[in-house]
């Protein structure tokens, strides 16, 4: 008889213990409707996830951070098996957005309840993210932060002043839905989800079933100014700044001065080569969530 959950959990993600979060989920659920898998290094999760959805398992539930939940949600692109999540890393970008409740019970009873909302999944060039991508200034605190290999906000704020009194802004070339400009800009997200995590609003306005993508460029700015801008994205106000330009759009185009260029997708760092294609995969994901009607109302 084949599980109808299987939970992949990520043992060095966040500072929960997951052998505390293993037995809550025994506790729940019936033994012989679970299957609990561990994973063992990056990539692995997607790999587990895509093994048993090709099997069609019913649900898959992502127990990490914003990687796990990542490789998850990307192993389940266009399959009919629907994600889960149980909140377990630092920033917990998606569980946010959607309204998951971090705390390991609560969350277990969403999953209980079945909710399913489907939601758009972007993709930059090969890599698929549910919260948001880009280039930029955040691209070189995602390589900074994970290169330390201390998790949590501390260690990601800090990873943000240091690099921020060496970043210089750069000039890009960008082309969205076929509409073609130059600027030059301190960094440039497309948000599907409206914050990074951490509840750091990067398009308070991002709905993640509209079938578009928020294009944020932020401009130059003087130094003085990063306190102010830092008020506005933890208050979901970033979108009044002067220094944000918002395009709302379903292909992107992006390229840079160099050839090689940093990158991020849902806080994952990467180093891409060449042209930077960013496009929205309408309608590709099923997700468990406490509340349907909350997510259509906002």
């Amino acid at each position: 008889m084949q599980a109808k959950y299987l939970f992949i959990i990520n043992p060095i993600s966040g500072k929960k213990d997951k052998r505390r979060i293993e037995n809550k989920i025994k506790e729940f659920f019936a033994s012989e409707d679970i299957m609990v898998r561990y994973t063992k290094k990056p990539g692995h999760a997607y790999k587990i996830a895509k093994k048993h959805a090709a099997q069609n398992i019913p649900y898959c539930i992502a127990v990490g951070g914003d990687g796990t939940v990542n490789e998850v949600a990307s192993a389940l692109v266009n399959t009919n098996t629907a994600l889960g999540i149980i909140p377990a890393g630092s920033g917990n970008g998606l569980a946010n957005h959607l309204g998951i409740p971090h705390t390991v019970t609560k969350a277990l009873a969403v999953i209980d309840r079945h909710e399913l909302y489907t939601i758009d999944a972007g993709k930059i060039n090969k890599n698929y993210f549910f919260c948001t991508c880009g280039v930029g200034f955040d691209a070189r605190v995602g390589h900074e932060f994970s290169a330390i290999g201390k998790r949590g906000l501390i260690g990601y704020v800090n990873s943000v002043f240091r690099q921020f009194f060496r970043y210089k802004p750069k000039k890009y070339f960008i082309k969205i839905d076929g509409q073609e400009f130059k600027t030059r800009a301190f960094l440039i997200t497309a948000a599907n989800a409206g914050q990074y995590g951490n509840n750091v609003y990067i398009s308070p306005g991002a709905r993640i079933d509209d079938g578009l993508l928020d294009i944020c460029i932020m401009k130059p700015f003087p130094k003085p100014a990063i306190f102010p801008l830092g008020l506005k994205l933890i208050g979901r106000k970033i979108d009044r700044s002067p220094y944000l330009e918002l395009i709302r759009g379903k292909k992107v185009l992006l390229k840079g001065r160099k050839r090689k260029q940093y990158i991020h997708y849902d806080g994952e760092p990467a180093i891409i080569k060449g042209k930077i294609k960013i496009r929205i995969k309408p309608g590709a994901l099923k997700v468990m969530v406490p509340s349907t009607k909350d997510l259509i109302k906002n």
